[in-house]
């Protein structure tokens, strides 16, 4: 793993450093080039139709609306674990949205900034039912498979090394080996996010004869990521997330903004649409920032729920993923 990211930050030495005036880039583009996963169902995957869908896709949306006024206005470039940090450091996309960890070393290490948490995750299992394991203690001596360029080996290490277990780790550089690999019996079980977890499981030959383990084994910050040194794009992305969780926190939808605009009298909502204040405009967009990220995509409550609830293939409930004030940790400062 340190070979990894020593090898990726060597090639973002090489890309050029720091860079700047990204919101001007965009602007005269006329579109963002969003980093997404090449297909991961629920956050970023291609529909039948060829239009991508999913959670992370609709923050791009959300981006796109509150920058250039049209959620259409995004360009997704498929970016594998291997190359997404050399992709956003060589200016291929303007920020990436695919399922990352938030870690020190990434901030340090690699010239990177991730504004925000979109989604709190952590690390499990998958395994066969007729493994006959109800928790990642009972897999002592298991081969696990691993995809490369993530933070997966290392902290199965740590917990392996602590509980005083052994593993055998087989390693892909694709999602999709390592997932075959798992499906035709090659290895125990394969370890990733619990959220990739569930989608993965989708892709089975068959799905139900294998089961998600309870067991979480590291906290997984999930958010997007951008170049350090480049202060006004960094606040634009981390304010359009955080735009996405205070509205949902104060009743603001894709169906009321416009009415909440011209009618509430609530101090935080004109302020979050723009009424009052000047927080887009110091942002260098205008004041209609916001409200044109909810429209296009709805609060983070609808984003959620529509790629991710329990009304979808993957079923996944709120969780730790809820409001702060709902019992999760989802928490965003105020627009004031």
């Amino acid at each position: 793993m340190k070979r990894i990211l020593v090898a990726a930050a060597l090639l973002l030495g090489m890309a050029g450093g720091l860079h700047a005036a990204t919101l001007d880039e965009v602007k005269a583009r006329g579109q963002i080039n969003c980093g997404v996963n090449p297909n991961l169902q629920g956050f970023a995957a291609k529909s039948p139709d060829g239009a991508w869908a999913g959670f992370d896709a609709d923050f791009c949306r959300a981006l796109a609306a509150a920058v250039l006024g049209d959620p259409a206005k995004v360009n997704f470039v498929p970016l594998d674990a291997q190359r997404r940090f050399e992709g956003l450091s060589k200016a291929e996309v303007d920020v990436l949205a695919r399922n990352t960890t938030w870690t020190m070393e990434r901030e340090t290490k690699l010239p990177l900034r991730f504004p925000g948490i979109s989604y709190h995750d952590g690390q499990g299992f998958i395994v066969k039912r007729l493994l006959g394991v109800t928790s990642a203690l009972n897999l002592s001596g298991a081969a696990i498979c691993f995809q490369t360029g993530t933070t997966n080996e290392a902290n199965v290490e740590d917990f392996f090394r602590e509980k005083e277990m052994t593993f055998s780790p087989t390693r892909f550089d694709r999602l999709d080996d390592a997932l075959k690999a798992f499906d035709e019996g090659k290895c125990d079980t394969f370890t990733t996010d619990v959220s990739t977890l569930y989608a993965v499981r989708l892709r089975l030959a068959n799905p139900d004869d294998a089961i998600v383990l309870q067991d979480v084994i590291s906290k997984e910050p999930l958010g997007p990521v951008v170049r350090q040194g480049d202060e006004q794009w960094f606040n634009i992305v981390r304010w359009t997330l955080f735009a996405l969780i205070n509205a949902e926190e104060l009743g603001v939808t894709a169906a009321n903004a416009d009415e909440l605009k011209a009618k509430s009298n609530k101090p935080d909502i004109r302020r979050l649409l723009g009424v009052e204040g000047s927080f887009g405009v110091d942002m260098g967009l205008d004041a209609d920032w916001a409200l044109r990220a909810i429209k296009a995509t709805g609060n983070y409550g609808e984003i959620f729920e529509r790629n991710l609830g329990p009304e979808t293939p993957l079923a996944i409930g709120r969780g730790i993923n809820a409001l702060w004030n709902a019992g999760g940790l989802l928490y965003a400062p105020p627009v004031r």
